[in-house]
């Protein structure tokens, strides 16, 4: 998401914790390797720069932290660092965070093992991250509402919001900031924004909606087939009095291939034992 529009870190440092940048200034990637040699690789999520090439005003560095990992913040002091070595500019660390307790831990200062260098990193964390329930604003917004699906998406008027603005924003960024949701929210919102997206309900007339609606749509149909032939197969075997073991009936439950279960329900019909369902004569 930073790397697709690096001006939304330099709206979130502005607006939130007040650093000055440049509201003008071009934001744009740079590398993100901080190797020394003979060290271990270091590598941050994404750098960015601020202002011309040649000569940038304000570097920063984004990373995403969803876990305790001491390792990982002791690194940050490194990267910062590395970064003005090469830059000789201001350096901001911005973490974003999508639990309380690591977003606490991450914000505390760093200390070094160099005289007076301690990095205190700026933290957007679910104290921060706006609970976006309007549609409208999550589409002038779709960076934060996704943000805000990833930390409040459990809340259904988040997910609702988020799901209903992309069928305004452009059809070829919509499946991004989908992608960018999905991939950092909880299970439970990932099951919530799946089900918004197979619901009959929800409007599918963009492009984005047509190929995602679509995407659900084909594997709920697939689901429905693979459970009907399952029920059928012991549905016959149970009809014509074959005894069904726990376990052959868990295997016969568990099977999502349809081809199989196609074969299956054939033999039952003539099958006397279970195992002439499975042999391969």
């Amino acid at each position: 998401m930073f790397r697709d529009r690096p001006q939304f870190a330099l709206e979130i440092l502005r607006d939130q914790f007040g650093v000055d940048v440049p509201n003008s200034a071009s934001a744009y990637l740079a590398p993100g390797d901080f190797n020394d040699r003979p060290s271990r690789d270091s590598q941050a999520d994404t750098v960015i720069l601020v202002g011309p090439p040649r000569d940038p005003t304000h570097g920063v560095i984004v990373e995403i932290q969803q876990e305790v990992e001491e390792s990982k913040r002791r690194g940050l002091a490194r990267y910062a660092a590395a970064l003005w070595l090469q830059l000789d500019c201001p350096v901001t660390v911005l973490v974003i965070c999508n639990k309380a307790k690591v977003a606490r831990w991450m914000a505390r200062p760093i200390t070094t093992s160099l005289d007076a260098y301690e990095l205190t990193p700026k933290v957007f964390g679910p104290d921060l991250t706006p609970v976006i329930t309007d549609a409208k604003q999550a589409r002038e917004h779709p960076e934060l509402a996704a943000l805000s699906v990833m930390v409040h998406g459990e809340q259904p008027l988040v997910a609702s919001a988020f799901m209903t603005a992309l069928e305004n924003v452009d059809p070829e960024h919509a499946p991004q900031y989908y992608e960018y949701a999905h991939r950092l929210a909880s299970e439970a919102v990932r099951r919530t924004l799946e089900e918004i997206m197979k619901d009959t309900t929800w409007p599918v007339y963009s492009p984005f909606a047509k190929e995602h609606y679509g995407k659900g749509l084909e594997a709920g149909k697939k689901e429905a087939r693979v459970e009907e032939r399952g029920n059928a197969v012991l549905t016959i075997l149970t009809a014509r009095g074959v005894h069904v073991s726990d376990d052959v009936r868990e295997r016969i439950t568990a099977c999502t291939d349809l081809t199989e279960l196609n074969t299956w329900m054939l033999r039952s019909a003539t099958a006397t034992t279970t195992d002439e369902l499975f042999t391969d004569d």
